[in-house]
């Protein structure tokens, strides 16, 4: 709601109702209620409707400013092209726009839009040279859009463009800025020929001077010859032809001498080149030697020398192995020739004391060793049965089942042992008692 003071004592109430449409444009039905003092004092009161449009669609501005004195003081004509338009999705802009331009057509909200950047952009002008207006129109542009952007938006107007279009200036100041590289060139060509033209001048003149001063000193010499004629003519005649004859040698003496002097410094130029030769040649081979020296002498003697102490202490590690598994081997023999020796010696021993005992005691003996060989022959007969995964015994019922039945049949081998003792050695086991004492009364 926005709240306006009303000339007349009354108050208005704004009330604003916003409509999207698809198209891009915003209906705003504004509804105004007026409260006026005078209803109030008569108990009277008035509710007026006034439904109003406003555009949003963006506006084309074409923003001319005609004869603004720049920064130097030099007017100039500048055209922009600026777009712009009510910026409907921020509230608070399109409520400032509401309260600016509610009632106003779209031309007039244009104009005065167009009056706002007209100001900005003149303004700007003003604090620029011509050259700088011209030279970079991106940051002119820049300007008047900051600028303009910043006041614009207290009235709900966004800028959304700004593009400078034309610059012009009705004194050609701007077309003398091209033509004077253009004129600083001629100048320059201008110059030139007017120097050469000089040379010629200067040049053609002291030639026909030198022409009048050979014809004048020719006329004298011709009047003093018809002077003297008579008297001189033969002399004059010999000097003539004496210095022609002068000047014809000296010409030529002149002309052997230059030939001369050009043939000399053609030949200490060539024995300069010559000598320049010759020490560039002898720079590449010093270059070549060290370069040869730097690249292949030097990493080959240090290949070598790396290449003889890897040999010195493969060597020397092959000789030290070599020592370490010597005395290793050695005493390894030794120790498992003592240990041989040792269980020789006990072996012997013991092999003495059992023929001597089966010497005294043969079927004692013989019965004792069988006694100790019968917990590993009841361990031998039941160690396939403990490989067996699952054992299925049948039985007809008139015999043990289970447990008693697998142990049954062990001890059943077991019982039989001693008769196939008997039949092999002739030993009975019958008499292991009357051995057993016969052993311990041996033994104590």
């Amino acid at each position: 709601d926005c709240f306006f003071p009303c000339p007349y004592g009354s108050q208005v109430i704004l009330i604003v109702f916003c409509f999207f449409h698809s198209s891009g444009f915003s209906i705003v039905l504004c509804v105004c209620v007026y409260v006026c003092a005078w209803f109030a004092l008569t108990n009277l009161s008035l509710f007026s409707l006034f439904p109003h449009r406003i555009s949003l669609n963006t506006l084309t501005l074409n923003v001319k400013s005609d004869k603004v004195y720049t920064r130097h003081g030099v007017p100039i004509s500048v055209t922009g092209i600026a777009q712009m338009k009510i910026q409907g999705q921020n509230k608070q802009m399109l409520a400032a726009a509401c309260q600016m331009f509610l009632g106003k057509s779209e031309n007039e909200i244009a104009h005065i839009a167009l009056e706002t950047l007209e100001g900005h952009q003149r303004a700007i002008i003003a604090h620029l040279t011509v050259e700088e207006i011209y030279k970079d129109r991106k940051k002119f542009s820049e300007q008047v859009f900051k600028v303009a952007s910043s006041d614009l938006v207290n009235m709900g107007i966004s800028v959304v463009s700004y593009t400078l279009k034309d610059v012009h200036d009705d004194q050609d100041y701007l077309h003398s800025l091209g033509k004077a590289r253009t004129a600083q060139v001629q100048k320059d060509a201008r110059i030139g020929e007017a120097k050469n033209k000089r040379d010629a001048v200067i040049r053609e003149a002291n030639a026909i001077q030198e022409k009048v001063s050979a014809q004048y000193m020719n006329e004298i010499e011709m009047a003093k010859a018809q002077r003297d004629y008579e008297l001189k003519k033969a002399v004059y005649d010999i000097e003539v032809f004496t210095k022609k004859a002068e000047s014809e040698m000296a010409y030529q003496l002149q002309v052997a001498k230059t030939k001369q002097q050009i043939e000399e410094e053609k030949m200490q130029v060539m024995v300069v080149e010559r000598s320049q030769q010759i020490m560039l040649q002898e720079q590449e081979i010093t270059r070549k030697e060290k370069e040869l020296e730097a690249k292949v002498k030097k990493p080959a003697d240090a290949e070598r020398y790396r290449l003889e102490k890897l040999a010195e202490a493969e060597r020397l590690q092959l000789i030290m192995e070599a020592e370490a598994e010597a005395e290793s081997i050695k005493m390894r023999g030794e120790a498992e020739a003592y240990a041989v020796e040792a269980r020789g010696r006990a072996e012997a021993e013991q092999m003495a004391k059992k023929a001597e005992a089966f010497q005294n005691y043969k079927e004692g003996a013989m019965v004792d060793m069988l006694l100790e060989k019968l917990p590993l022959m009841a361990e031998e007969i039941s160690k396939p049965l403990s490989a067996a995964n699952k054992v299925t015994m049948v039985s007809s019922g008139g015999s043990e089942i289970g447990a008693a039945k697998l142990t049954g049949e062990v001890l059943d081998i077991m019982t039989r042992l001693p008769e196939t003792i008997e039949k092999l050695t002739g030993v009975s086991i019958s008499q292991v008692k009357t051995v057993f004492q016969t052993i311990c009364l041996f033994k104590c």
